[in-house]
């Protein structure tokens, strides 16, 4: 196992048609063969939805965990992340900035790979375009508990979900060490900009208006490179490196439909 593939989305739950995008996520997933999924607005509604990871996980015969993070429409939501290799432990993490009808979370798994143990995490951040200083809180909180996970002496961590936050906000410059929050400074990789900084390639947008489904939020600003993959940075024997990042699920089926409102990302990243 020279690398590993990590694939991230948000599933937007059980919105309509849920059963063709779903359809459409599977078939993506199968084209990816991804080692780790991070999925975000995972849902289940007693009686009318099965946990989403659940199904997922079961279709391709995969490890998953999935933790709660709200109610949601009679039912709940909340983060998952499936795996190929064992999971050897799983925790979840509330964020600052809950409240009774919005509550977000950090989901973190141990994966049992052939090399040793992998720390992945998730996270789904509000989303209000005025919520910049909460995300920033849960952003500092989130990522002390991910970077007490990482150590120089295990394999890369890798951390992934939608921040609903742009690359030029400041929570997302604090993850890449431009900015100082809560009097500490950081450093995690950022997946695409790894990959495309240098390059004549399109802006990543994974919250996009070619995805007519993004309609339903319209009131949203568009085009906008919300989601990521994070990784610890790469070290001197090249474990960490990024090899690719690029969008997935933003293809339609044959009836215009999209796995998702969000596009998500995959990234290939060097384990030895």
């Amino acid at each position: 196992m020279e690398t590993l593939r990590a694939v991230t989305l948000n599933l937007w739950g059980e919105q309509p048609p849920v059963d063709a995008r779903l359809a459409g996520a599977l078939l993506e997933l199968e084209r990816l063969q991804p080692d780790v999924v991070a999925l975000q607005e995972v849902r289940q509604i007693p009686g009318a939805l099965e946990n989403q990871a659940a199904t997922i996980a079961r279709h391709f015969g995969w490890q998953h965990r999935w933790a709660l993070a709200t109610p949601w429409g009679g039912g709940e939501e909340g983060l998952a992340i499936l795996s190929r290799h064992p999971i050897t432990f799983d925790a979840a993490h509330e964020l600052p900035g809950a409240t009774a009808d919005e509550r977000r979370i950090l989901l973190h798994c141990t994966l049992d790979t052939p090399l040793g143990p992998l720390h992945a995490f998730t996270t789904h951040l509000n989303y209000r375009l005025a919520h910049g200083a909460i995300r920033e809180a849960q952003v500092v909180a989130a990522e002390a508990i991910a970077a007490a996970a990482a150590s120089p002496a295990t394999l890369p961590t890798v951390w992934m979900g939608d921040f609903n936050a742009t690359p030029d906000s400041d929570e997302m410059r604090f993850l890449r060490g431009l900015t100082t929050l809560d009097g500490r400074r950081v450093y995690w990789e950022d997946a695409w900009l790894a990959r495309h900084r240098t390059t004549p390639e399109p802006e990543g947008w994974t919250w996009a208006r070619r995805n007519p489904q993004t309609g339903r939020l319209g009131w949203l600003a568009l085009d906008r490179r919300i989601d990521y993959i994070y990784v610890t940075p790469e070290r001197r024997d090249g474990r960490g490196t990024i090899l690719d990042c690029a969008l997935c699920f933003d293809r339609p089926d044959s009836d215009g439909v999209y796995p998702s409102d969000h596009f998500g990302l995959v990234a290939d990243i060097r384990l030895r």
